[in-house]
């Protein structure tokens, strides 16, 4: 594929080592600071004419500070009502990852997202009496299809796309996208995601299309033309919706693939790899660019202005306007989420303040009429976001697309994602076992085979995508549905069996395994393992080796992860990622004809290097040590196979610090966490609702106060909490409580005791992190992740706890 780091960074330290020399000679570099001159030259096509400069012109001599100032500033639909912008003249509104349609539950269809838009949109018409009508925009996480509805395609994440290599289909991928999004109202994806992550241990790698910067340079401008069509072209009324490149900068090279972390590198690694894709995607018109969460040099980025005004907007020639991430602003010093200065100073236009963005008006406006943010920088943000308004046709009522919901998950667009899921597979073992004879009786089991949801992966219908089931996805096809479709048309039959049983011995079994779905920061792992600590996938390859049953396993993931073990047990092996709603596209590839001869053949390689032990974190072409077990630009094909010796199971990682957020589970505490419990609190196993021996029962005596504690070395839960990550207990009361019952995450405890008044059924109750922090826990130094203690008597077993990440339902008990 021809990337290789080392050469790439020396030949960039070649180019840029005069200019460096020229600017240091000026002044002395500070960290975090950026040098303009070193970038490469782009400039925004099609956003900038006259006809739009003199509207946005003298609409703006028409508004007040406070009407300025509302354009500046997006808020979200889980704490803003229409109604509001009587009062408060917002800019936009956005949809976050779990956050729910007005008056509607967060796994809706599209008309209630539509019906959303449209209530907004309204009372924005409404305006007030003799003031401009200026139009919202509308943010949604499109980013793999419109994702958040039901009923809409999910194309394959980004991980997988990468691995087709093509460009094409990529403008197909993002059109298709684009009709489904402005079908239910919306006018803006927040994608395409230009990040080229170093190290697989980050929880978004899965976002990135490659390692290899050439990869995602290639995709940038394909996919921007696919959601907004040609520079200055496509309006909404097109069916066409503003893009947003992301996330700027230098999310994928952060410290040990630290999520919201900092990408301590040089300046010409920053720019030949992280900052690849962002010129074409200037180049295609890219409407907005995202600021990153992640910090270069120690410097935020939402704060960089040497970054987001003079390289970004000068040196690139980014005409459009620079969008907050989710509350990002408010990591700056001083910065809160309803007050930072500091941001639109550096050159952010657009603050994403989901839950702040009352205070961040006010404060805001107040800050102007002080002089702390020149007018200057406001009407740059202003005139900035109206221009891309003008562009996209906003101001124009007509919304012809909108309400065409048969265009959600439309036959057309479910042919490109089942298209694209075919050419991303990638074949990383054959033992002559594929493809598949569609005549054959063929097992398929594991427990993704059927589970639309799983082989989604996250920002799927909620933030982390967990909690999905098929129902959630009408008109999507399973990988074992799409299997067992192309074996029924050919004669043959495929049986779906989860746990691999059977009755008649199969002639091969398909296995459908891998990670659960996740999103930032849970996402985030210490070891590339799979399954650290619990083989539950192992143990079903070998159950069904141990029978004379040949493998094929069809791993799902956002990552290359260590899987010799499974490797070792698989007769074939299939890197299948994420595909997204459309199964078959696996089946197309690995079930042949009634011959057994291919249909057609694998054409994906790895946009990323497959590790070969599970510490090898950092794994690119060109680094000291580079020794992949798969090499970037891998992957068999049924016209040139290939074989895998037998390979080392030792992972080379203490399988125990993958465990970051699961407290107890299946009857037992997992490393590295462990019970500290009072010896006046017995613990017995017992069963719970669906494991025998399942579940712990804690009896409190009762007489003087005893604990239960789990903990471990401790840890830091800022960002988990600043996202609204809950504390989840599955338990069931055997004896009401006679006296108070207080709950710890940390040093603060609360009162729990109202969750305990009724015994006899297991229930599950999600308790916010925040209500800890609150409670007085310093989140920077959390070692007890879950303590109970009361005066007794009282009685409670508990089957699972751990963290999670759907915010529907979670109350503070106090």
């Amino acid at each position: 594929m021809g990337w290789n780091k080392a050469s790439l960074l020396a030949g960039a330290a070649g180019i840029l080592s005069a200019a460096v020399a020229g600017a240091q000679s000026q002044a002395p570099t500070a960290r975090g600071v950026a040098h303009p001159a070193l970038w490469p030259a782009a400039k925004s096509a099609g956003l900038v004419d006259p006809k739009t400069e003199a509207f946005v012109t003298g609409l703006m001599a028409k508004m007040t500070i406070e009407e300025k100032v509302g354009q500046m500033i997006q808020g979200d639909i889980s704490t803003i009502r229409p109604e509001d912008l009587r009062k408060y003249p917002l800019g936009s509104v956005l949809a976050g990852g779990s956050s729910p349609p007005l008056d509607s539950p967060d796994r809706s269809p599209a008309a209630a997202w539509l019906a959303t838009a449209r209530a907004f949109d309204k009372v924005a018409k409404e305006g007030r009496p003799g003031r401009p009508y200026v139009p919202l925009i509308f943010g949604i996480d499109a980013v793999h299809g419109n994702s958040n509805i039901l009923g809409a395609t999910v194309f394959p994440h980004n991980v997988g796309l990468g691995a087709m290599h093509d460009p094409a289909l990529m403008t197909k991928i993002g059109r298709a996208t684009a009709v489904e999004t402005a079908a239910a109202g919306w006018d803006w994806a927040f994608g395409p995601t230009l990040t080229v992550p170093q190290d697989e241990r980050w929880g978004r790698a899965y976002e990135g299309y490659s390692e290899d910067p050439k990869v995602v340079a290639s995709y940038s401008g394909p996919m921007v033309a696919g959601l907004q069509g040609a520079p200055g072209k496509g309006t909404i009324q097109q069916g066409y919706v503003a893009a947003s490149a992301k996330h700027f900068l230098g999310d994928g090279g952060t410290k040990d693939g630290i999520d919201q972390g900092d990408a301590d590198i040089p300046e010409r690694e920053l720019i030949a790899i992280h900052n690849a894709g962002y010129p074409g995607a200037i180049t295609a018109g890219t409407m907005t660019v995202m600021a990153s969460f992640s910090s270069w040099q120690g410097a935020k980025m939402h704060g960089n202005k040497s970054l987001l005004t003079d390289v970004l907007k000068g040196r690139m020639g980014f005409d459009g306007f620079i969008v907050g991430d989710w509350n990002a602003h408010a990591q700056l010093d001083g910065c809160t989420n309803a007050n930072c200065p500091g941001t639109f100073n550096a050159g952010l236009d657009m603050a994403m303040a989901p839950d702040g963005w009352k205070g961040l008006f006010d404060n805001t406006v107040a800050q102007v009429k002080a002089g702390q943010i020149p007018m200057a920088r406001v009407d740059d943000a202003v005139r900035r976001i109206l221009r891309v308004k003008a562009k996209l046709g906003l101001f124009d009522a007509a919304r012809p697309y909108a309400g065409r919901l048969e265009l959600v998950g439309a036959p057309e667009h479910r042919a490109i994602a089942r298209e694209a899921v075919a050419k991303s597979l990638v074949l990383l073992k054959n033992q002559g076992v594929l493809p598949i004879k569609a005549s054959a009786n063929i097992l398929v089991a594991g427990p993704a085979a059927d589970d639309i949801g799983l082989q989604s992966g996250g920002w799927t219908l909620s933030w982390q995508g967990d909690g999905n089931t098929n129902a959630d996805f009408p008109g999507g096809t399973s990988i074992y549905a799409g299997i067992a479709a192309a074996m029924k048309a050919a004669g043959g039959t495929a049986t779906l069996s989860p746990d691999g049983s059977f009755t008649a011995k199969p002639d091969i079994a398909v296995v459908v395994f891998g990670e659960q779905p996740y999103a930032e920061m849970r996402g985030d792992i210490r070891t590339l393992e799979f399954q650290p600590d619990d083989k539950v996938a192992l143990a079903l390859l070998k159950k069904l080796k141990a029978a004379g049953v040949p493998v094929v396993s069809v791993f799902l993931s956002g990552r290359p992860l260590w899987v010799n073990p499974e490797l070792n047990q698989s007769d074939a092996f299939v890197a299948a990622w994420l595909p997204g709603t459309e199964g078959g596209g696996v089946a197309d590839v690995l079930v042949g004809d009634a011959a057994g001869k291919p249909r057609r053949d694998f054409a994906g390689t790895l946009s990323f290097s497959w590790p070969k032990t599970a510490a090898q974190f950092t794994l690119n072409p060109g680094e000291k040590d580079y020794d992949p077990l798969f090499p970037l630009g891998y992957g068999l094909t049924y016209a040139k196979g290939g074989s895998v010796p037998k390979l080392s199971e030792v992972s080379g990682v203490d399988p125990s610090l993958a465990n970051t957020s699961v407290y107890f589970a299946k009857g037992r505490v997992p490393a590295p966490f462990s019970f500290a419990t009072d010896s006046r609190v017995t613990r017995t196993a017992v069963d719970s609702e669906t494991l025998q021996e399942g579940a712990v029962r804690l009896t409190w005596p009762g007489g003087q106060e005893a604990t239960v504690r789990i903990g471990g070395k401790p840890m830091d839960y800022r960002r988990e909490t600043n996202a609204d990550i809950q504390l989840q207990m599955t338990y069931r009361v055997d004896r009401t409580p006679a006296a108070p019952v207080r709950i710890a995450f940390g040093s603060g405890s609360i009162d729990a005791t109202s969750l305990f008044k009724t015994g006899g059924a297991w229930r599950t109750v999600k308790i916010p992190l925040a209500c800890f922090r609150k409670a007085g826990t310093d989140m920077t130094d959390v070692s007890t992740v879950f303590s109970a203690a009361t005066t007794g008597p009282f009685a409670l077993s508990v089957s699972d706890l751990r963290l999670a990440a759907d915010p529907a339902g979670a109350v503070c008990p106090e």
